[in-house]
């Protein structure tokens, strides 16, 4: 198995918590950040462009991606065009269509057109891959996130689907694949297998790379002695239980 340094995929943090962004900041193997709404309101962040200006003072060399969060195109123009102003290294999220399940790529063309970095989000099908790689063909460097985690929690596997998304995004090299929403390490290396460029992980996946190449039968002998003293901690005793209920 390989080790983190020797991974092909790129790993993007995905995050709003500014401590834990700028941890992920310490590590090489952290190619880029992304950060959305839900994210930031998790966080409890109440100023998004405050928290935005603040990361990109100590973040200024990797990307990272900030999300529009009007429903009316026009306005996410507006917003698209000041979140791209706040840095070279921003990529502007923008949603595959509005909540009225209106498409968003004229807006994404009209973005691609002016030069503004996009990192396009909530993908689910291929058609939307490529009306989204159509839209970008002819504009700067930009990421289209498909939600291969959210794809998996419906009952289909999600690796077909990202292996075409490749073979749809193939003739334009500046476009980026993101397999996002991970729900386990596993998904890591199986973004790596089919040449993802990049994957998407939260802290909770990150702390797991310490596994990566655990001894499995260590690994089991960890986990029973884990469960032999949680029974010791909480003082289970089968036949004290029994008594008890005799007694009552």
């Amino acid at each position: 198995m390989k080790t983190t340094f020797e991974l092909r995929v790129k790993l993007f943090a995905d995050g709003a918590d500014k401590k834990g962004m700028l941890d992920m900041y310490q590590h090489a193997y952290i190619k880029g950040f992304t950060t959305n709404p839900t994210l930031m309101r998790k966080a409890g962040i109440t100023n998004y462009k405050a928290f935005a200006l603040s990361i990109l003072k100590d973040i200024k060399d990797r990307p990272i991606s900030f999300e529009v969060f009007a429903d009316d195109f026009a306005e996410m123009k507006i917003q698209a065009l000041e979140i791209a102003s706040w840095g070279e290294n921003v990529y502007v999220k923008i949603p595959v269509m509005n909540t009225q399940g209106e498409h968003a790529t004229d807006l994404i063309r009209e973005l691609a057109e002016a030069e503004v970095k996009q990192n396009i989000t909530a993908l689910m099908t291929l058609n939307q891959v490529q009306e989204v790689t159509d839209a970008l063909a002819n504009g700067p460097s930009a990421y289209i996130s498909v939600f291969a985690g959210r794809i998996a929690d419906t009952g289909i596997d999600p690796l077909p689907m990202m292996q075409t998304a490749l073979d749809i995004m193939r003739p334009f090299p500046q476009l980026e694949l993101i397999w996002a929403s991970p729900r386990e390490l596993l998904n890591v290396f199986q973004a790596d297998e089919i040449g993802c460029h990049i994957i998407t992980v939260t802290n909770d996946v990150l702390k797991k790379l310490t596994l990566v190449g655990k001894d499995l039968t260590d690994y089991s002998l960890e986990t029973v002695k884990m469960f032999r003293q949680d029974a010791l901690a909480a003082g289970f005793d089968l036949e004290m239980e029994e008594e008890l209920e005799k007694a009552v």
